[in-house]
C-alpha cells in the first residue's frame, strides 16, 4: 500500500496518479480535509482519514508519498524512517509515470515568472506542454488525466528535498539567497544543497542553466561539479531594456510588460530554455513580448494625477524588494513592511537613498523598519491598507510611483500576500474615485 501524507493538491494529484495505475493507496492528513478533497476521494473509492494520523501506523506500506509542506521532524516521518519505509516527493512519484520531456526550474526568486514564461513561449509556438508544480497545479494530478509532450515545473526547495530519481531534461537555477531557513536548521548550507538537487540526477545530455552573476551559486558550482552541459547566463540590462549577454545582443524588454535586471535575468534563462528545445530568437522574442506576468508581480495598477501605483505584494524577502526598487526609474513612495522573517535590509540601503523619497510602513510592528531607514527618508507607521495608499499618495509628486514591495510576509495583517495585494488595487481605485 502506498499511504500519502496530506490532502492538499500534492497529495490528492498523488493519489489519483496512483488510482490510475490501480496502486492501493490511503490518505493521511493530520488536519481536516476539504470537503471537495473528500468528495474527490470518496469518487475515486480511495479510504482516508482526517484530523490525525491514527490507521497509517498499523500498516507497513510499501511507499510514503510526502506533501512538500510537511518537515522531516513530523510524527509520522520520524516513525516511517525509523522503519525503513521509502519517503518520496510527489514530484518524484509523478516522474516515475512522465514520457514527456521536462523543464525544472527553482530559486529563491523569479522561478514562478520564470516559468510562466517557458509555459507561454512553447504554447504560443504550438507546443503540446502543461505547466504545473509550486505554480498550483501539481505534476501527479496533470499525469493522472493525460500525458503531455512538455512539462514546465516550477520546483521549490521542499519538492526537491524528497526525490531519488526525478531529473529535469533541463534545469534552471535562477539564484540562491536565504529563505526559508526555518526549514533547514537556520543553516544556509542545507538549503543550498537542496536547490542544486534540480541538477542531482542530470546526465550529459542533460542541460544545466544558471545564473553566472550569483556568487552562491558559482561558488557552489566550483566545489561540486555539474556532469549536464551547462550553460551559464551573464547579462547586461543596458539603458535601452535591451538584454546583452557575452558582448552581443539577445534579446529585449523594450516592448515587454516585464521590466527591471531580475526580469532581464528570467527572460535570457528561459531563452536558452526555448533555444536548447530548437525555437527561434525571433519566436522566443515575440512571446516575451506578448507575455503577461501573474498578479502582486510588478504589477502596474493604475496611474492617479500622473503617480503610477505598482503592485508587488509577492516581494515577501529583501532580495526581491532589492531588485524591484532597481527596476524603478523615477522617484518611489515605497510601502513596505509586514511579519519580519529576521530581515537584513542593509542592502537596501544604497537604493533607498538614492530612489526612495518617503517609507510608508505598513505592519503591526514597523518599528525595526523605521529604525533602518527613518535617518534617510521620511517614515510614516500604518496600520491598514486604506491609510497606508492615502499617505503614499500624499507624499508623492507626478512622474513618482508608488511601490508596494513589502520585504515581509503578510500574515500580521492580512491572509497572504494575494490578499494584501488585492487590497492594495481596491483601495488605489477608492482613491481614484475619490478624487476623480
Amino acid at each position: 500500500m502506498i499511504i500519502i501524507l496530506g490532502s492538499g493538491e500534492s497529495g490528492m494529484g498523488a493519489a489519483k496518479l496512483a488510482k490510475k495505475h490501480d496502486l492501493p493507496v490511503f490518505v493521511s492528513d493530520m488536519g481536516p480535509i476539504s470537503a471537495a478533497a473528500k468528495q474527490e476521494l470518496i469518487e475515486l473509492e480511495i479510504d482516508f482519514e482526517e484530523n490525525g494520523h491514527q490507521i497509517i501506523y498499523d500498516v507497513i506500506p510499501t511507499l510514503i508519498i510526502k506533501s512538500p509542506g510537511i518537515p522531516d521532524h513530523a510524527a509520522p516521518v520520524k516513525h516511517f524512517n525509523q522503519i525503513g519505509v521509502k519517503i518520496v516527493s510527489e514530484i518524484e512519484f509523478a516522474f516515475r509515470y512522465c514520457k514527456g520531456k521536462i523543464i525544472g526550474i527553482t530559486g529563491s526568486n523569479g522561478k514562478t515568472t520564470t516559468t510562466n514564461l517557458c509555459y507561454h513561449i512553447l504554447n504560443v509556438n504550438g507546443y503540446d506542454v502543461q505547466k504545473v508544480g509550486n505554480v498550483g497545479y501539481s505534476f501527479a494530478r496533470s499525469l493522472s488525466e493525460r500525458d503531455a509532450a512538455y512539462y514546465v515545473i516550477e520546483l521549490s526547495s521542499f519538492q526537491l528535498d524528497d526525490i531519488e530519481l526525478f531529473k529535469p531534461d533541463i534545469a534552471i537555477l535562477l539564484n540562491i539567497t536565504p529563505d526559508h531557513l526555518d526549514r533547514y536548521g537556520y543553516q544556509f548550507e542545507p538549503y543550498i544543497k537542496s536547490k542544486f538537487r534540480i541538477a542531482k540526477n542530470q546526465r550529459k545530455d542533460d542541460v544545466f542553466i544558471y545564473n553566472r552573476q550569483d556568487a552562491v551559486v558559482l561558488n557552489y558550482i566550483v566545489d561540486h561539479p555539474i556532469e549536464s552541459k551547462k550553460i551559464p547566463v551573464d547579462i547586461i540590462l543596458n539603458d535601452s531594456d535591451q538584454i546583452i549577454e557575452q558582448n552581443r545582443f539577445f534579446l529585449t524588454l523594450e516592448h515587454s510588460n516585464l521590466k527591471g535586471k531580475h526580469n532581464a535575468l528570467n527572460v535570457a534563462c528561459a531563452g536558452h530554455a526555448m533555444l536548447e528545445l530548437g525555437l527561434t530568437t525571433d519566436q522566443i522574442q515575440e512571446a516575451v513580448n506578448s507575455f503577461k506576468n501573474d498578479p502582486h508581480r510588478l504589477e502596474w495598477v493604475d496611474k492617479i494625477n500622473e503617480v503610477q501605483f505598482i503592485n508587488d505584494s509577492k516581494a515577501t524577502n529583501v532580495d526581491a524588494v532589492y531588485y524591484a526598487l532597481d527596476a524603478m526609474k523615477s522617484n518611489v513612495v515605497w510601502i513596505a513592511g509586514g511579519q519580519d522573517k529576521g530581515n537584513d535590509y542593509e542592502v537596501l540601503q544604497p537604493l533607498v537613498k538614492t530612489k526612495v523619497k518617503a517609507l510608508i510602513c505598513l505592519g503591526k510592528d514597523n518599528k525595526k523598519l523605521i529604525d533602518t531607514f527613518g535617518q534617510e527618508v521620511t517614515s510614516v507607521d500604518t496600520h491598514d491598507m486604506k491609510h497606508a495608499v492615502k499617505e503614499a499618495f500624499h507624499h508623492a509628486q507626478p512622474g513618482d510611483i508608488v511601490l508596494l514591495s513589502p520585504a515581509c510576509a503578510s500574515f500580521d495583517l492580512f491572509t497572504n500576500y494575494m490578499h494584501r495585494g488585492d487590497l492594495f488595487k481596491s483601495e488605489v481605485a477608492q482613491l481614484k474615485l475619490s478624487i476623480n
